[in-house]
């Protein structure tokens, strides 16, 4: 009987490059599971994509281990291909939002048991324009920091390398002028900080997207922060974002399966803590459970 095949494309710098004191109980896992593995490690920029654009109608599993980058480059490539080919994720970046969104252990070891679970969980995936994004698409204020952060830094001091680049932003704050379009909502304002979410954790923080998040529901969680006038207005729009509370005026949240925003100037995007593009118009559509994951969770 032929056994099945997966592709293992890992990130051997990611987080703290914890993956190589595990790398052969993982693949010890796998086996034992029933699947011959093609391990490979992630060279360059964009390998983890050509890797699983190529091999996706190969291989009966896809698993990816790394950060949210390494996790959005095998997405796209995947969906890039229209594939439905399952994916299994392990966790091994700084913050790993998505991972914990999902509830996904943080140990790897754990987290390769699981994928050999193989319940599928089949969650929403994001569109922008013609690229793809597994859970964040956002603009403004901080959200260059996760690329921008040297990864030597971001290993040694893990989440905190993200603290530390974006207090150093916090009082050089830059606005757009866009205009929000959707079913929902149709405004015209100066905005510092947007993100469209498929996410319960964003940057490591909870509940930033609101406490009643699904994952499959076609639906993304849309949050807009005005540009405040006063430092009074501020200091109420970082209590509302701690707290958790949408009790502000400044802020505008609320769901949507799909939006488009538009400005006069081009704005950067960051999509899963990468780098997206600058863009004076962006399409934001929502797939509804595009993806087939592999995981083992009691709280889906």
């Amino acid at each position: 009987m032929a056994k099945k095949t997966l592709l293992f494309i890992f990130n051997p710098k990611a987080g703290k490059e914890g993956i190589h004191s595990v790398l052969l109980d993982i693949i010890d896992i796998f086996n034992k599971g029933g699947y011959e593995v093609l391990a490979h490690a992630t060279q360059y920029p964009r390998d983890a994509y050509e890797m699983a654009k190529e091999y996706e109608s190969k291989v009966d599993l896809v698993v990816c281990c790394g950060g949210d980058g390494t996790l959005d480059e095998v997405v796209t490539g995947l969906m890039e291909k229209d594939s439905h080919v399952p994916l299994g994720y392990i966790p091994g970046g700084s913050t790993n939002d998505f991972a914990n969104s999902l509830f996904i252990p943080k140990n790897m070891v754990e987290a390769a048991h699981n994928i050999m679970d193989e319940e599928v969980y089949r969650c929403d995936i994001g569109r922008f324009n013609r690229q793809t994004f597994a859970y964040i698409a956002a603009f403004g204020l901080f959200t260059d920091v996760s690329y921008q952060t040297d990864q030597g830094l971001k290993n040694v001091l893990g989440h905190a390398a993200y603290l530390l680049e974006g207090f150093r932003r916090l009082f050089d704050i830059t606005y757009y002028h866009m205009k929000v379009e959707s079913e929902e909502l149709n405004v015209e304002e100066d905005f510092i900080y947007g993100m469209v979410t498929n996410s319960r954790s964003v940057g490591g923080f909870k509940n930033l997207t609101g406490r009643h998040v699904d994952m499959n529901d076609g639906l993304f969680e849309v949050t807009l922060i005005k540009m405040p006038k006063t430092p009074a207005e501020l200091q109420e729009i970082l209590r509302c974002l701690v707290s958790g509370e949408d009790d502000t005026d400044l802020i505008y949240s609320f769901k949507s399966r799909k939006l488009t925003i538009t400005s006069e100037d081009e704005v950067p995007w960051t999509l899963d803590g990468e780098y997206g593009g600058s863009h004076t118009e962006v399409e934001i559509e929502n797939h509804h459970q595009a993806l087939n994951l592999y995981l083992k969770s009691t709280k889906k």
